[in-house]
């Protein structure tokens, strides 16, 4: 028996999932995906599962979207590679359509990864602040990626342990707290990187007059504001990126997630100045930006904006968040959009409540994540209909019930 016939066994037969020979880096997965179409997948025993989650917020026009798949069918017969040592067709048409979106004035470095679009803007902070100004500021509870230098600028103290020790130049304030954000502003700073909603860390916006006092800060003591949109961006909180509907305008834009619609990459956008700090030679990527992946992201955009993706957010997560906030287990929904969190009762559904409820509902056909052992993550497609909002409603109320019943029974057992 072969390798490569050992590694298909595996993965073709879900109770040997575990034994795939694969880093254990995840979990054994409990569902193996092997079709999509919109808001819906199917595991490999045919099973359909509602897709409330867009893989963490990728596939922002559903799954198998046609235009997407014309423009990859389309581009992988025409050509896949030559390198950024050389131009091709897709990579300065979809670069202007991001800096129009974004609202001019800019340029675009493309890559393969969220994580690596803030590695770039990471570089870039450095390169134009010079030496001894190298020191990037983020938040507690913050996310930026699996690098090692974008995990030591997420703010999450328990992920770095294991691997120090990690790059200098990293430090950490209290979320939306804008005087500790200030006190940290010395000659050392050359940016401060936020998100405009914390996902990973709850699904937490930030307020309008933060990002606002974040902006003028750094204009005063000429530090560059850098806002992390891998989540939050092209449409997903209700306005093309997050940070526009605080009336700011930064000097850094990181994207990804949604870029592709499940095709791998990122972009970091930056002012024109800004972006001159690089000079050739000093950050590249073999497969930045690449065709396969720029045709499918030029066809996300097409959808996108024939679509008013945005607006379709906006309505659709307040139909969502109407509707679960009345449920009798639930605390707290907040986000923007269709990137919400649903905060529930662990008085009435116990301990661990949201990572339990999540399970139940993957074993029911609706897909979620628990952000935390008390927050459910909920970010459908942004093309999901009224119909597919009133299922997913009616099965996460149903899923609360159960688990209240059984605290309650164990309560009184």
């Amino acid at each position: 028996m072969t390798p490569a016939t050992t590694h298909a066994q595996a993965m073709g037969a879900s109770t040997e999932l575990q034994h795939c020979p694969l880093m254990p880096s995840y979990g054994p997965p409990s569902v193996q995906f092997v079709r999509g179409q919109g808001s819906w997948l199917w595991d490999l025993q045919g099973k359909q599962y509602l897709d409330l989650l867009s893989g963490l917020a990728v596939t922002s026009l559903g799954h198998s979207h046609p235009d997407v798949s014309e423009a990859l069918c389309e581009q992988s017969q025409k050509l896949l590679h030559v390198s950024n040592l050389f131009g091709t067709e897709h990579s300065a048409p979809l670069a202007q359509t991001l800096d129009s979106l974004l609202g001019g004035g800019g340029q675009v470095f493309f890559a393969n990864s969220g994580a690596e679009a803030n590695e770039a803007a990471i570089k870039l902070a450095r390169k134009f602040g010079g030496p001894g100004r190298h020191v990037v500021l983020s938040a507690l509870g913050s996310f930026h990626g699996r690098t090692l230098a974008t995990l030591h600028a997420t703010g999450q103290p328990a992920k770095h342990t294991a691997f120090q020790p990690l790059p200098e130049g990293f430090r950490h304030v209290e979320f939306c707290d804008i005087e500790q954000l200030e006190a940290a502003l010395d000659d050392t700073v050359a940016a401060v990187l936020l998100e405009a909603v914390q996902g990973e860390g709850g699904v937490n916006p930030v307020t309008v007059e933060y990002f606002q006092a974040v902006r003028r800060l750094c204009d005063e003591h000429g530090v560059l504001f850098m806002v992390d949109e891998v989540q939050t961006g092209l449409g997903r909180c209700g306005s093309w990126f997050a940070f526009q509907q605080m009336q700011v305008q930064p000097d850094v834009v990181t994207m990804a997630k949604a870029l592709g619609n499940g095709v791998p990459i990122g972009a970091c956008w930056a002012r024109t100045d800004v972006a001159a700090a690089f000079q050739p030679g000093d950050h590249a990527t073999t497969f930045g930006g690449q065709p396969l992946a720029a045709a499918a992201a030029r066809a996300v955009l097409r959808v996108m904006q024939e679509e008013n993706v945005p607006l379709l957010a906006q309505v659709a997560g307040a139909q969502f968040a109407q509707q679960l906030q009345v449920l009798p287990a639930v605390v707290q929904v907040r986000g923007l959009g269709l990137l919400l969190a649903v905060e529930l009762d662990q008085d009435l559904l116990g301990e661990a409540a949201a990572t339990r409820a999540a399970a139940q509902l993957l074993d029911q056909g609706v897909v979620v994540n628990a952000v935390t052992p008390t927050a459910i993550r909920l970010a459908p497609s942004l093309l999901i209909s009224e119909d597919e909002i009133q299922q997913a409603v009616s099965a996460l109320s149903a899923v609360f019930a159960e688990l209240q019943a059984e605290h309650e029974q164990k309560a009184t057992s």
